[in-house]
């Protein structure tokens, strides 16, 4: 059996034998299926969450198929609709189709023919979703892109000039700001763009797999290299290669890839033979690369290497007039995701989202808006379903003394370290639980745990 079960269909028919016989038959073929006996019980369930398909029943007591066909039409255009009937009435049927559904099915007909049809339905839906898909991922880098701020406008203008060239570009800003978001941005802005984008983050690889995850190996390499394999850079080749949280690259690894830029070539782990590549290369970190580099933690020569073009991405905090547009971004992309409408916005909810200073930067507020979306009830969004432990912080106020100020890079460190320490609390010490909160890997987090001494 196929699994359909992201289909949603609503079964709408005041005979209840037929309601659970159309429901057995198109859940066996994997659908989700829901119930109701009347047209204004089918408008209140569309009303809080979306259906794929309706169908209706043509003769029912009260509103008939043809006006709950008028008003889906009028209110949820996306949603098709199958009219069904029984003999003596296929011209109401045919002219139902006339305003808008999709076809009819007569009751006394073979169930299989239903089955076909509502399959047809399904691989128009499944096209469209491909197609709204590309769409959508263009329209997520436009608004992730569109700011008011004049700080993010005089980034997004820097690399908007330097995005035709060959020149490295290095990105930095704290975690969660978008990062790979600019580096997609400034490929798709190139001569690259008919070529690969290929991004690799540097802080979830071991040393060793690291090594050969940039530069591929040969079969017999090391123990578990069973076969050839090519490296991220020949997977690049032509295109754009980003390498992500690029201050977590250990000394060993710094070396080899300035070697790489040096001379535009690679060489598989267990091979000596070069292999010559064609890359642009964009680097990003959420480290204070000037303090690794003064501590010998990054070569200074690689370092210089890759930042031709230095961009910082501010913040959210410091982009609250980007707040509205980005939430019903996320609002929208959220209620897709999770085939839920909403409706109403609680004041609370939104004055909450306009004032949160967002830790975890832009990937925090769509977490946050994720959560309240799924668990949203009759299409709204509660202030009861806000994380407890945002709140908290949101709550907190700052009383400081003269004497007791500290640097501001100290305070974010302080900040920052408290934070950990109360969302490990609330999760009980169970480490991928509060990354997924974070909005950070898991070893960033452990790195993150020992840097700051957290006991959990």
């Amino acid at each position: 059996m196929t699994c359909n079960y992201s289909y949603k269909i609503l079964i709408v028919d005041d005979e209840i034998q037929y309601q659970e016989v159309f429901k057995m038959i198109l859940e066996e073929n994997g659908y989700s299926v829901q119930t109701v006996s009347s047209g204004k019980e089918a408008l209140k369930r569309l009303q809080c969450e979306g259906f794929n398909l309706v169908l209706t029943d043509l003769r029912m007591e009260g509103m008939d198929g043809v006006e709950l066909l008028e008003r889906i039409k009028k209110q949820y255009p996306e949603t098709e609709v199958i009219i069904v009937t029984g003999f003596g009435t296929i011209e109401n049927a045919v002219d139902a189709m006339k305003n808008g559904a999709f076809s009819y099915f007569i009751k006394s007909r073979d169930p299989e023919e239903l089955i076909l049809e509502i399959e047809k339905l399904k691989r128009i839906h499944d096209l469209q979703m491909d197609n709204l898909a590309l769409r959508n991922e263009q329209n997520r880098f436009n608004s992730l892109l569109s700011t008011k701020n004049q700080r993010f406008q005089h980034v997004l203008n820097v690399i908007n000039k330097a995005a035709n060239s060959n020149a490295s570009i290095f990105i930095t800003g704290e975690s969660g700001v978008g990062k790979e978001v600019i580096a997609r941005h400034i490929h798709d802005s190139s001569s690259r763009k008919s070529h690969r984008f290929v991004a690799v983050n540097c802080q979830t690889l071991s040393e060793n797999l690291l090594e050969s995850e940039l530069f591929g190996h040969e079969k017999g390499s090391f123990t578990g290299a069973s076969d050839r394999r090519r490296g991220k850079f020949e997977e690049a080749d032509g295109g754009t290669l980003f390498l992500d949280e690029i201050g977590e690259i250990p000394i060993s690894v710094q070396t080899k890839l300035l070697r790489v830029l040096e001379t535009r070539t690679i060489e598989r782990i267990g091979s000596n033979k070069p292999i010559k590549i064609d890359i642009r290369l964009i680097s990003a970190t959420n480290r204070d690369i000037y303090d690794a580099v003064r501590s010998g933690a990054f070569r200074e020569d690689l370092f210089y290497r890759l930042n031709t073009i230095m961009v910082e991405i501010p913040p959210l905090r410091e982009r609250k007039e980007d707040l509205p547009a980005l939430i019903d971004f996320f609002l929208r992309k959220c209620e897709t995701e999770q085939k839920k409408r909403i409706n109403n916005v609680d004041k609370s909810v939104m004055d909450f989202l306009l004032s949160y200073s967002y830790p975890g930067n832009v990937r925090e507020l769509r977490n946050i808006i994720e959560r309240l979306v799924v668990l949203s009830e009759n299409g709204q969004l509660n202030s009861r379903d806000l994380p407890e432990e945002n709140v908290r912080c949101q709550s907190v106020d700052i009383d400081i003394s003269p004497d007791e100020i500290a640097t501001l890079k100290d305070y974010k460190r302080n900040f920052e370290a408290d934070y950990i320490r109360k969302v490990l609390e609330k999760c009980s010490g169970n480490m991928t639980e509060a990354s997924r909160l974070l909005g950070i890997s898991r070893r960033q987090l452990f790195n993150k745990v020992i840097e700051y001494n957290i006991k959990k």
